[in-house]
């Protein structure tokens, strides 16, 4: 179950005002408790001194008949205080309970507690022996308070300490609750300017003059996926809009010459000249199609497989042997250059298939004739084949567009970046880039343009 933020904050306002104020309460209580411990301490010390002075000066029989009176008269009616003396001779004994006197718990310095029957009510004791003196024995005086009312105290304290810190707790949280409120307001503002957003309200971004600056971040990321969901959006628009483009051209010429086919009788010839005609362009299709696949598959993060250390000058040359057709037929010429002895670790298949992508689009983009340059060189432990070629010059804005899908410069250059005449060559290249981990890179000035891709060494 999901919690708000609001009720995160309430319960960690709570649980903190909670925990404070049960430190704070078990403080205060403990400072009663010592306190009252030590009133009583000094009430006991007090009555026995008292005490002690008057039996240490009674020695006779009469004396202490005298000394009696004056500890009843010093018992409260309450029993609050009260004394007993202790002795061998019966004559010299005082207090009630003397039998229950077994039952004392004594400590070393004379201090204990003591619960008499049938109330059960509890004492705490001081107790002292006084020697001899004429006729009075060794005598054991003890002096007892009577510890309810300090009970009482404690209880009555820990009950108000408990509904004042319950209410405590209910008013921060309540507090808590709407500070959180107020806090998140900016925060459900910001909620509310995301869900208007639409597809054709993209070029909108939050707001982030008004925020905390806690929320700022946080904007300024959302702001930038909005700008690259945009600059997506907007080249998947171009993207169907060329696919349609393409595949559209190919139907299109089928259809047309079927329906000029159909459109009288003809002889087997010419519709076989017809139907040839739509092998081709079905071929194309299919060309576009498998394209298409590759580039999905790519985007989905699949690696090259089957990868092979492999002589790269020596897979150039057999890519080169392939186009020697249209290199004689355009009088273009090849030439391998740089570090002729590197290898690299590669999927022999797709190297080849982006470095042919490489040459057709240096031959289509230069005249016949041009001399074309093959460059191998080795950085940071990554293999860099490079294709150059002359031409017309590239403006800059156009390079980091070249490897996207049907990206054109202009119409005088056909088709950019095109291959096989539905311009996914340079996008394949940096499939087959990506699949290998490496790069892409492409520069152009004073008419001369190189595009290069790179796969890992061996």
């Amino acid at each position: 179950m999901k919690r708000s933020i609001t009720v995160r904050l309430t319960t960690m306002f709570a649980l903190g005002a909670l925990a404070a104020f049960t430190l704070i309460g078990a403080a205060l209580y403990g400072v009663l408790e010592r306190e009252l411990t030590r009133h009583l301490g000094e009430d006991l010390s007090t009555n026995l001194q008292n005490m002690r002075y008057s039996i240490e000066r009674f020695g006779t029989l009469e004396r202490w008949s005298r000394l009696q009176a004056k500890m009843d008269t010093l018992t409260p009616a309450d029993g609050r205080i009260r004394f007993w003396v202790l002795s061998d001779d019966p004559r010299f004994t005082y207090g009630k309970g003397l039998d229950q006197m077994e039952h004392i718990s004594q400590e070393p310095d004379g201090r204990g507690t003591l619960v008499l029957q049938p109330n059960r009510q509890s004492y705490r004791t001081l107790a002292t022996r006084i020697a001899p003196l004429e006729d009075r024995p060794p005598v054991r005086l003890i002096v007892g308070v009577d510890t309810a009312p300090f009970d009482h105290t404690l209880r009555t304290f820990l009950l108000a300490l408990t509904l004042v810190g319950a209410v405590a707790v209910a008013l921060v949280t309540g507090l808590g609750w709407w500070i959180a409120r107020i806090g998140l307001r900016p925060l459900r503002r910001l909620s509310a300017q995301a869900r208007a957003l639409r597809p054709k309200t993209l070029s909108q971004r939050l707001q982030v003059e008004q925020l905390p600056v806690e929320l700022e971040d946080l904007t300024g990321a959302f702001n930038g996926a909005l700008g690259r969901l945009e600059e997506a959006y907007r080249q998947l628009e171009g993207f169907n809009a060329d696919v349609a483009h393409e595949l559209r051209t190919p139907l299109a010429n089928m259809i047309g010459g079927t329906q000029v086919a159909l459109s009288r009788q003809r002889s087997a010839a010419e519709f076989q000249e017809v139907l040839q005609s739509n092998l081709e362009e079905l071929e194309r299709l299919r060309s576009i199609v498998n394209d298409m696949l590759f580039l999905a598959r790519a985007d989905q993060g699949e690696a090259a497989t089957g990868l092979t250390a492999a002589d790269v000058a020596r897979e150039v040359e057999m890519t080169i042997e392939f186009f020697e057709p249209l290199l004689d037929e355009t009088g273009t010429r090849v030439a391998i250059e740089g570090e002729l002895r590197a290898r690299a670790t590669m999927n022999v298949a797709l190297f080849r298939r982006a470095l042919s992508n490489l040459l057709q689009n240096a031959i289509e983009h230069s005249v016949a004739g041009a001399h074309l340059v093959v460059t191998i060189s080795q950085r940071a432990g990554a293999i860099w084949i490079a294709v150059t070629n002359p031409g017309a010059t590239i403006a800059a804005t156009h390079l980091p567009r070249l490897f996207d899908r049907f990206y054109r410069v202009d119409v005088s250059r056909h088709d950019a970046g095109e291959v096989h005449g539905h311009g996914l060559g340079l996008a394949i290249v940096k499939a087959v880039a990506t699949m290998h981990g490496g790069a892409t890179l492409a520069t152009s000035d004073a008419g001369v343009t190189t595009i290069a891709f790179s796969i890992p060494g061996a």
